[in-house]
């Protein structure tokens, strides 16, 4: 039993203010950004007061893309980064769910070592293959496309064996009950599997997303085409400017900018996202 004391109730909440703090003051210091000039940064120090600038800042960013660093709009760049997060998380669920139906309730060979070899990948970071990635996306031509941006990040070790899981909680009962009344395995698999999975489909495409949509090292290296610019790689290039000073109220603008759609997806798919993580009962 915890002991009700008040120099631990003090700690703890001393540790949750500044855990976030920590968290939150990255997030507050560029939203304060955006609203000043760039004059504003000059000097070396970042304002942290908020000014009146902001319906400028974020007028001139939405109104066609910041022209003395980048010629591309953020509304294609914003696109860009929704096409890749949608297709990367969608193509994860459905690859990984149809894997792990096979895994569990197929009997095949060598179906444990299948699931051993796509369990080991999870040890290796996208560091280690992503040269060999990249050259194979070269030689098939998909540089500068979507499906460049995409395919390569759609097989995940991680939803496969978390689907597994959620399937090796579903009775057998329930799949001789389908059995018996004469249903095959598609028809099991989508009348019963996919309806008791809507929950943990929903957490997991909030991850997901959220991790297609923060990609940065892979699109910075297939993209050269700016019409397939994603806004994360976007900011990075806005910063790295040779013959002028970087116009860091713009660049925080857009950092606003780009957090806004996971934020939202979090925000309105936040009690799905929940209930899939802590439901472990079916």
């Amino acid at each position: 039993m915890v002991e009700n004391q008040r120099w631990l109730d003090i700690f703890a909440h001393v540790i949750l203010i500044l855990g976030v703090a920590t968290v939150a003051f990255p997030v507050y210091v560029a939203v304060i950004a955006s609203t000043h000039t760039s004059a504003a940064f000059m000097s070396g120090t970042i304002p942290l007061l908020p000014s009146t600038h902001a319906p400028a800042s974020y007028g001139d960013v939405l109104a066609g893309g910041v022209a003395a660093q980048m010629s591309v709009p953020i509304s294609l760049m914003l696109f860009n980064s929704m096409v890749m997060a949608l297709l990367i998380a969608t193509g994860k669920i459905a690859i990984s769910i149809i894997s792990a139906f096979a895994i569990v309730y197929f009997r095949f060979p060598f179906r444990v070592l299948a699931f051993w070899i796509i369990f080991i990948t999870l040890m290796l970071p996208v560091e280690v293959r992503i040269v060999p990635t990249f050259a194979v996306i070269a030689d098939l031509g998909l540089l500068n496309s979507y499906a460049g941006l995409t395919v390569p990040l759609m097989a995940s070790a991680t939803a496969t064996f978390l689907f597994r899981q959620v399937f090796l909680t579903i009775p057998d009962e329930m799949m001789e009950a389908a059995r018996i009344d004469g249903a095959g395995p598609m028809k099991f698999f989508r009348d019963i599997l996919l309806p008791l999975s809507q929950t943990n489909i929903a957490a997991l495409f909030v991850i997901l997303f959220i991790y297609g949509w923060n990609q940065y090292l892979w699109p910075l290296l297939i993209t050269t085409d700016s019409g397939y610019y994603t806004i994360v790689a976007g900011i990075k290039r806005m910063a790295d400017v040779v013959e002028s000073e970087p116009l860091w109220n713009y660049i925080m603008a857009v950092t606003v900018l780009a957090m806004l759609p996971p934020v939202a997806v979090v925000i309105f798919m936040q009690r799905l996202f929940v209930k899939g993580l802590v439901d472990s009962e079916k």
